[in-house]
């Protein structure tokens, strides 16, 4: 088995990526769902960040506001990181759990890492390579404005609280553009997809 992480700036294609890598017969887990599976309500997590952020970050159904919460995080790096730290450790329990899972149905598995904080959270020393996905800045914001309806101002908030992927990408063992029109990078994921296999 082999286990790659997969990451990029937000916005940069890194999901279009994911759903390249299950197609070609991958197993995905994505970080970001299991950090909503941590936090749903009345789970621990979910507790702890009501006690650190207060109710105002809730929907009216006890769910996070995830908006609300986002807001709050990118404008504080200290907020930031005190939310980090509740979710971070048990996602990283959930992601081996199904890593194992992974391993007994299939010993050859590629399991694909999709994490956006990979270099940030030091997750690049859990996995065996590493699979980085760019977007020029422009684009980043382009589909940030279209996607989550972000003004310029707060898309630009978003790219620059991740690590520039000019840091990321020298520590990558592959670099994946996600610009590119869709048949290309499909063919790309693919090739790729061959080598990890054979890796694993």
């Amino acid at each position: 088995m082999i286990v790659v992480g997969l990451t990029g700036g937000v916005a940069t294609g890194k999901s279009t990526v994911a759903k390249m890598f299950q197609q070609c017969g991958a197993t995905v887990i994505d970080a970001d769902l299991l950090a909503r599976q941590v936090v749903e309500p009345g789970k621990p997590a979910w507790r702890a960040i009501v006690n650190t952020f207060g109710k105002t970050v809730l929907n009216p159904d006890r769910s996070l506001n995830r908006q609300a919460l986002g807001t709050i995080v990118f404008r504080h790096p200290a907020k930031r990181l005190a939310l980090e730290a509740i979710i971070h450790p048990r996602v990283a329990r959930e992601q081996a759990r199904l890593t194992k899972q992974a391993a007994r149905t299939d010993p050859q598995a590629v399991v694909i890492y999709d994490v956006p904080l990979l270099f940030e959270a030091g997750i690049d020393k859990r996995v065996d390579q590493t699979i980085v996905v760019t977007a020029d800045r422009t684009t980043q914001v382009s589909r940030l404005k279209k996607r989550n309806g972000l003004s310029r101002a707060d898309a630009l908030r978003r790219i620059n609280s991740q690590m520039p992927l000019a840091q990321k990408i020298p520590q990558a063992d592959h670099v994946l553009n996600g610009t590119l029109p869709r048949p290309t990078l499909r063919k790309q994921v693919g090739q790729l997809f061959k080598r990890l296999r054979l890796l694993a």
